[in-house]
């Protein structure tokens, strides 16, 4: 891995920022939380596939490895509706809070799939995150909706790591993206017809602004901030990069404050809630990368 530079680390930091940004968008956009992850993954779709043709990326893949990629696609796209949807009914700290409970669901979700024991400190840490989802759920009773949301939102996203864990072992990151995004969007199309919603002139008429916020939700916060995360995991460990990450939720409630400061105002026991919740997460990185580097250690000597 090439020697990291100041520019790769300031980028890394603006991917995490662009993906706080992504729930002020949540927020800002009038349209239901289905329509916009479909809009969002169709743009996204399109710009993806613009930039495998100009970098002429091979994306012939067996049918059966479509269809895994397909279920993957379908899974993030859950996650997102929840997602967005935990936003509307709640705010965008509820949200991004209830998102951080993921390393609670990592902790039962990876054994299953790496068919590793479940570690003595990942349970503890999951008790110190069930705390401070009770402190929040307990002082904001009202977002309860928005709460339960998040918390499906939270594990969506991390049976969708795991998984797209296992593809990149195999696979082009790019290729299994793409078809990621088309699955979605098939399966949005079928959830929104189904919903009773029809694609006709009216599904398509977006205020100016909603317009403007959906291309940046696809094109700065989707494609681009993946093809991002790619390119900076080639300088940065992908311990770093993970651990950067973390600080989405913490990136997110801070904007929303500045930008929401009337409807985004907790009260203490929510804040006192959510560190709690951020910082095992923080110290669960930092575990497991110690825990990498002595087995790299000992791998070594032997």
């Amino acid at each position: 891995m090439p020697n990291a530079r100041l520019k790769d680390y300031i980028h890394l930091h603006f991917l995490v920022f662009i993906a706080g940004f992504t729930a002020i968008l949540g927020k800002k956009i009038t349209i239901g939380a289905s329509e916009i992850v479909w809009y969002r993954m169709a743009i996204a779709a399109i710009l993806m596939f613009l930039y495998i043709k100009i970098i002429r990326l091979n994306i012939k893949v067996p049918k059966k490895v479509i269809l895994q990629f397909s279920a993957a696609g379908i899974i993030i796209a859950l996650h997102w509706i929840t997602f967005f949807e935990s936003i509307k009914q709640s705010n965008v700290s509820i949200a991004l809070a209830m998102f951080s409970s993921g390393a609670f669901f990592a902790s039962f979700i990876e054994p299953i799939f790496f068919k590793r024991r479940i570690l003595v400190y990942e349970i503890l840490f999951g008790l110190i995150i069930i705390g401070g989802v009770f402190l929040i759920t307990r002082s904001e009773l009202n977002y309860l909706n928005g709460i339960i949301l998040g918390l499906l939102s939270a594990l969506f996203s991390t049976l969708f790591a795991v998984v797209n864990g296992r593809f990149i072992e195999r696979h082009n990151a790019t290729v299994i993206s793409f078809y990621e995004f088309i699955s979605g969007v098939l399966f949005l199309s079928v959830f929104i017809f189904l919903s009773g919603i029809e694609f006709n002139t009216e599904f398509f008429t977006l205020s100016k602004m909603d317009w403007i916020y959906i291309f940046i939700l696809a094109s700065v916060c989707t494609a681009y901030a993946f093809i991002g995360a790619v390119e900076v995991m080639r300088y940065i460990s992908p311990y770093t990069v993970i651990l950067s990450y973390n600080l989405e939720p913490i990136y997110g409630i801070i904007l929303a404050l500045m930008i929401f400061p009337d409807t985004e105002k907790m009260s203490s026991q929510f804040y006192i809630g959510a560190g709690l919740i951020i910082l095992t997460v923080v110290m669960d990185a930092i575990l497991k990368n110690k825990k990498r580097r002595k087995r790299k250690r000992t791998s070594i000597t032997d």
